[in-house]
């Protein structure tokens, strides 16, 4: 890699290819960023002062890429610039009727374009770059919409070309062809610039000339309109990170994909990173002769068209089903943040179609994460078993589950006991999103069908403390510090949890226990209206009293409701 300053001169010989990948996104600037750049020039031509306008990150390509041309970049970041100094360049030498500065740089001997656009963008940027004179163009697109504003707004008084020229600086960054893609990401993620893994296998899976199968593998399946588009770019976050659902699904397929092969070992460890996805991909056509890229897209499609089915994050505002399946495990997975599932769920639509042992297999998955949430197991096993041992061993039944997790082998992911979870309410402090999740999941189970009031989406829900943490200000209490203590412990436990449709006002929150349940007033609404239909509080609501012996009482009942709704066979 060899980064140098350069000016336009000097990056734009006239000799040299810049090849935009074919697949990449579409132009995107807009008035600021034209604003910005114009001002920046006009500054230029007053000053005569050098201007940093940031950097380009080129690839050198083999000249094969493109037939005759034997000097050709791809441009790994700086599609915004180069195509906007292009459109600039262009129409002050149409404004000037000179248009020798323009073609100097930007055609080849053969009058061809030395910039060779994306898909999105080719045709209305190749007609801009052939104008002869300055028409309007109404087409609707970026690139045209930023042609018609330079055309509207440049003042040919107040800019000089050849301060242009030589005074707009590049920092240009050089990588050889023999720098794989994944150090180009590397690269250019430490310089704050994002470049997906979906946007660099868009273009290894596919060149120019495959544009036809790029529309059957890749545009029908990840952009074939905006919801779709919307669809994959959901992003939650995992493992203390931002991702986007279309990389959720092409990690999740990698991981069944390696199981598939029987790669064994420390063979596998390269494909489990998250981080080196696009490289995964690479090596996995490469090392593993059974595969080519038109088998893998064709799997890609059937896995995505699934994974699209399955997993949706709107249930998180949506009234969830008392039956387990593929809702529930939604929750689990977004709300409860355990993405770890992805893959074997998607293993598990893809191979069952009996939807009673898909549905029994999805209530004893329940079982397992809920049983462990509450028991605050670690769950640093969890991607091995989910990604890896549960499909690998084709585990596609209740029963297969439970002696896998069961058996002697299972020590670090193994199913907590009744026990454990009755102790674990009495217990257990959970963080506050979990707690919410335990409680909601209970709720939807045990909720009667008489209610007028609809159980709504676990979002839709505000975590309540029952006795406030600040209790000491308005809540009556002789005990000694022994039991001072022991309440302090209690009131962080699920039984003085609830979960209410609207969080409580500030004024009543910390409230004495009879002010907080009934309410002040119609501003200030207590617990109980609240609460009205949610059924892991209504037995309670209407106790005088609110104490520690109250809340284990309460722990008590949701653990049995508990052991009801997860059971451990």
């Amino acid at each position: 890699m060899q980064a140098t300053k350069a000016n336009i001169n000097e990056l734009f010989t006239g000799t040299k290819v810049f090849d935009i990948p074919f697949y990449q996104r579409a132009y995107v600037w807009g008035e600021p960023q034209w604003e910005r750049l114009l001002d920046d020039l006009e500054d230029i031509s007053r000053s005569g002062v050098p201007h940093f306008i940031g950097s380009v990150i080129l690839k050198q390509q083999s000249t094969s890429v493109i037939n005759s041309h034997g000097d050709v970049r791809i441009v790994i970041d700086g599609q915004q610039r180069i195509t906007t100094l292009a459109i600039f360049l262009k129409v002050l030498c149409l404004k000037n009727d000179n248009m020798k500065p323009f073609n100097n740089r930007f055609r080849l001997d053969d009058e061809d374009l030395t910039i060779r656009h994306n898909r999105n963008d080719k045709d209305a940027f190749e007609k801009i770059m052939n104008l002869n004179t300055l028409a309007s163009i109404e087409s609707g697109d970026r690139v045209s919409e930023a042609y018609e504003w330079l055309n509207k707004k440049m003042d040919i008084s107040k800019l000089d070309i050849n301060a242009i020229l030589n005074s707009l600086l590049f920092v240009a960054i050089e990588l050889s062809e023999s720098e794989d893609e994944q150090q180009i990401f590397d690269t250019i993620n430490s310089l704050g610039v994002r470049l997906s893994t979906p946007e660099l296998l868009k273009n290894y899976f596919f060149s120019r000339d495959d544009e036809r199968t790029y529309i059957e593998y890749w545009q029908v399946v990840f952009e074939n309109d905006s919801e779709t588009k919307n669809y994959w770019d959901i992003t939650i976050t995992t493992g203390g990170r931002e991702r986007k659902f279309i990389e959720l699904f092409f990690h999740a397929f990698l991981q069944i994909k390696i199981q598939e092969l029987d790669i064994k070992g420390d063979e596998k460890k390269p494909f489990q990173t998250v981080d080196k996805l696009f490289d995964s991909y690479k090596k996995l056509i490469k090392d593993y002769a059974d595969v080519t890229k038109k088998e893998l897209l064709e799997e890609i499609k059937v896995f995505a068209e699934i994974f699209m089915e399955a997993f949706d994050t709107e249930i998180l505002a949506s009234e969830l089903s008392t039956t387990a399946g593929r809702e529930r495990i939604n929750v689990l997975i977004f709300h409860m943040e355990t993405t770890t599932l992805v893959p074997y769920v998607l293993f598990i639509e893809r191979n069952i179609d009996d939807e009673q042992v898909k549905t029994e297999l999805y209530e004893c998955i329940e079982s397992y994460i809920m049983r462990r949430v509450l028991t605050r197991e670690n769950n640093r096993g969890y991607n091995m078993l989910f990604s890896d041992q549960l499909i690998s061993n084709r585990i596609l039944s209740k029963q297969s589950f439970l002696e896998f997790v069961t058996g002697q082998e299972a020590t670090a992911t193994r199913m907590p006991s009744d026990d454990e979870v009755v102790n674990a309410f009495n217990s257990s402090t959970l963080t506050n999103k979990y707690a919410a999740g335990v409680i909601y999941l209970i709720e939807s189970k045990i909720r009667s069908s008489l209610h007028a009031n609809k159980l709504l989406g676990v979002n839709k829900y505000s975590l309540e403390h029952i006795m406030p943490k600040k209790w000491e200000n308005k809540w009556d209490f002789d005990g000694e510090n022994e039991e001072r203590a022991e309440r302090n412990r209690a009131l962080l436990t699920l039984g003085n949890l609830t979960i209410i449709t609207q969080a409580l006002n500030a004024t009543i929150r910390d409230e004495s226990w009879l002010v907080k349940r009934d309410g002040k007033n119609d501003k200030d609404n207590g617990l109980k209206h609240y609460s009205i239909g949610i059924d892991v509080l209504r037995e309670y609501i209407d106790r005088d009293v609110w104490d520690e012996s109250v809340i284990k009482e309460r722990a008590g009942w949701l653990s049995r409701k508990a052991l009801n709704i997860w059971k451990s066979n």
